[in-house]
């Protein structure tokens, strides 16, 4: 008999488990977000100029999207702990390649693969969601989110560190023996689920096009995030640039104003519980309203800026975390048997990330932080405007 019967609808996950999933999550996501703090240290060496330095962060998250779009989709249809172990290789090959190559092209390709490889985590999240009974589902999304979050945040002071102390490439190895590591824990513990979708890889990708037609809660909730993630991965990739080369902090330093951001992952499991209260929608309206209102701090007195910039980091960070939970319990909740293809298209919202990063470095050396806050700010102020308008469509048809 198999020490990891497969799982069915209705198994009751542990709080053991949800850590677990929790750290698997956190600890793949952060390969995305290794090289934001430190894209100034590796585009020399690799031949990068300091303008094409963002690509390195913009074409790791175009490559974690292409991943949501061409492999995560697979969940609804291959065993899932198979399919996430497989990505959690690639993932080990590709970040021993970024540690080693010192070729630009070469190093862009890496990181496209470092991005593509990590989407594991997106097959995991729907596999809790798909073990967790309904009543607490929010719940067990947002444990594992925060585990996801924190992975994020932690990651650019990790990296900030490393980098400080063993330079860039350490990262990079010290990534991949990770992974390896990973990869052992997800065959030993996470238990195996054999979709029953027995569709065709061509008729399961075209059939995204139908649900995104057919949902669109979920074309609304991925546009909220899309615009959310812009303003996150443009902050996070401008903030090091400001610290630096504005207020004289070093590597350690800018890894422990990072340290602080993290304080936002626990927006998660908050986000998940007001969602399983049926508190989503006052919710999804203070998180945008509040990321759009998060650069206001930027115009304090200059001795504390900054505190001021900190302050923006973990509102943000907050508002961020907490709308992007929001949106997966709701999606979750329109079909179980698509919950790996609904998820992937909600998360290639991570294109918005990829098109605010690549415009932080431009954005920055053209106008300084008073742009950034600008371009910052708009992201979500379009995004509530369009919550507030389709809020108020849903009432009128319900009038």
């Amino acid at each position: 008999m198999s020490a990891h019967p497969p799982a069915s609808p209705g198994s009751t996950l542990t709080r053991g488990m949800v850590l677990l999933f929790a750290f698997c999550c956190g600890a793949i996501v952060a390969n995305i977000y290794y090289a934001q703090p430190i894209i100034e240290l590796i585009a020399p060496d690799v031949g990068l100029s300091s303008t094409m330095a963002s690509l390195i962060v913009s074409l790791t998250q175009i490559g974690y999207a292409l991943g949501l779009f061409f492999l995560v989709p697979l969940g609804d249809l291959l065993e899932n702990r198979r399919l996430m172990i497989l990505t959690t290789v690639v993932a080990i090959a590709s970040l021993l390649g970024a540690a080693f190559t010192d070729q630009p092209n070469v190093f862009l390709l890496v990181s496209l693969l470092v991005g593509f490889s990590s989407v594991s985590v997106q097959v995991l999240i729907p596999l809790a969601a798909h073990l967790a009974p309904e009543e607490s589902r929010g719940r067990v999304v947002g444990g594992i989110m925060g585990g996801l979050l924190l992975g994020i945040l932690l990651a650019r002071p990790v990296s900030s560190v490393v980098a400080d102390h063993f330079g860039w490439r350490a990262m990079f190895i010290i990534a991949a023996a990770l992974m390896a590591a990973i990869s052992i824990v997800l065959a030993l513990t996470v238990p195996k689920r054999q979709p029953d979708h027995s569709a065709s890889y061509g008729q399961l990708l075209a059939s995204l096009g139908t649900l995104l037609r057919q949902q669109p809660q979920l074309r609304q909730r991925a546009f909220y995030q899309a615009c959310m993630f812009a303003t996150f991965s443009l902050f996070w990739t401008a903030v090091p640039l400001e610290l630096a080369r504005n207020h004289g902090l070093s590597q350690s330093e800018i890894a422990l104003f990072a340290l602080v951001g993290a304080i936002g992952a626990i927006a998660a499991p908050i986000a998940g519980r007001l969602a399983d209260a049926g508190h989503t929608r006052i919710a999804s309206l203070l998180a945008m309203l509040f990321a759009s209102l998060s650069f206001l701090p930027a115009f304090i007195h200059p001795i504390y800026s900054v505190i001021g910039l900190a302050v923006t980091g973990v509102v943000l960070d907050f508002c961020v975390q907490m709308n992007m939970v929001l949106g997966q319990r709701t999606i979750y909740a329109l079909d179980a048997k698509s919950r790996s293809r609904l998820n992937a298209l909600y998360m290639t919202s991570i294109f918005g990330g990829a098109f605010g990063s690549s415009i932080a470095s431009a954005v920055y050396e053209h106008g300084g932080w008073l742009w950034v806050v600008i371009v910052g700010s708009a992201f979500p102020l379009l995004a509530l405007l369009r919550f507030l308008s389709a809020s108020q469509k849903a009432s009128l048809a319900t009038a």
